[in-house]
């Protein structure tokens, strides 16, 4: 066990002794102050002591020769010895600081917990892989603070992401500690996601079409290169399903006597019957059927499910000159031609399968036809 004085000089030329591994040089002053030499030519300085609950030795490491200068060294050594003499534990606290998971841990755990219940877990799991774990995967839960969130999140606006975006990477980082807590995991305690100003979201489309420019729609996707598109579109206009419904739908869920598809479980996780139009049956009846398979509008190239239409429908509302339609405009039209034919608010929810009341009440201001009616008839009784 060498012992030298460590200052600058002697720590710059030591080196580990020929044949071992690695050479101790304590130092002949400070109590418990160890440079440590391997013969890989690595020098770290350390701190070692005697844990007063076990009585065994244990050791701290105050830095790479490189990253600290003795001078620093030196002291930090004086202030842990004067934290063992009063009876300290130097190692507590970093071996605490350990305990606390970095974050790439509670998302897994988060995910696999999100794989067992929910049903959009693809997409929790693409947001925390592409946006969250990049930043805080390798942070530890306490270091993680509502400032630097809510930087990270400004940030992540000024890149271009849409507001409901960065919203919904804001609810799912949240989701992680409220989960991380209700699990008692150390340093989830705390949920730095609540402590974030949000601006409030509009994310209101008034976007539905009228008879015309759905026609127009339906000429456009007849001459898609996407043969099932037709009939999808169709569907969704008639049904006001919403897409990924119909694009999961199995021929044994339609009854054709009954004019109804059941879908077994919807956006509100209960199983709701879809009534199905003389208009609708026409297109089910003309649906190309295939050999063993069970879904009802496939991608023809792999009988499976199309996992999007997006670009068939992209090219078709550029076609019929409607920028800017997206599918889910397709389910909020299918509500304002119920609606403007007398059907009441009520009805039209039962048919799109809200879950309350309020979900419909959206779709009330559609009834323009209806309302312009009302009024036209008001002004001709008053002209009589």
């Amino acid at each position: 066990m060498p012992k030298a004085r460590l200052d600058q000089i002697f720590v710059n030329t030591a080196s580990c002794q020929i044949g071992r591994k690695k050479t101790d040089y304590y130092d002949d002053t400070q109590i418990g102050l160890v440079l440590e030499c391997r013969c890989t030519g690595g020098k770290t300085i350390y701190f070692r002591y005697v844990d007063n609950k076990s009585s065994r030795q244990r050791q701290h490491k105050i830095g790479r020769v490189e990253d600290v200068s003795m001078v620093v060294a030196r002291k930090i050594a004086q202030k842990l010895r004067a934290e063992v003499v009063m009876g300290g534990d130097p190692g507590a606290a970093k071996a605490l600081a350990k305990a606390i998971p970095l974050y790439r841990e509670l998302s897994a755990m988060h995910l696999a917990d999100a794989k067992l219940h929910q049903r959009s877990y693809s997409t929790t799991e693409g947001y925390v892989r592409n946006h969250i774990i990049p930043r805080w995967g390798k942070v530890r839960l306490t270091d993680i603070d509502s400032r630097a969130v809510g930087q990270w999140l400004a940030d992540k606006r000024a890149e271009g992401l849409a507001p409901a975006t960065v919203e919904k990477i804001r609810v799912i980082f949240g989701r992680s500690f409220a989960l991380g807590a209700r699990w008692s995991i150390a340093g989830a305690e705390k949920n730095p996601t609540r402590g974030v100003i949000r601006k409030p979201l509009n994310n209101a489309r008034e976007r539905f079409l009228s008879a015309e420019e759905a026609a127009r729609l339906r000429v456009a996707v007849a001459a898609s290169q996407n043969p099932q598109l037709q009939h999808i579109v169709g569907l969704l206009l008639l049904t006001g399903a919403r897409v990924r419904e119909l694009l999961d739908a199995r021929w044994e869920h339609v009854d054709v006597e009954r004019k109804s598809w059941l879908i077994p479980t919807s956006k509100t996780g209960k199983p709701r019957h879809v009534p199905l139009s003389k208009a609708a049956l026409v297109i089910i009846e003309a649906l190309p059927r295939f050999n063993d398979c069970p879904w009802l509008v496939p991608n023809p190239d792999t009988l499976r499910p199309f996992v999007s239409i997006k670009h068939g429908f992209q090219r078709a509302i550029k076609v019929a000159k409607l920028p800017g339609l997206r599918i889910h405009d397709l389910r909020h039209s299918a509500a304002s031609f119920m609606i403007n034919s007398n059907v009441d608010i009520y009805t039209v929810g039962k048919v799109l399968g809200h879950a309350s009341y309020q979900s419909t009440m959206r779709y009330s201001h559609l009834a323009q036809d209806t309302l312009l009616a009302a009024v036209e008839a008001g002004a001709n009784k008053q002209a009589a």
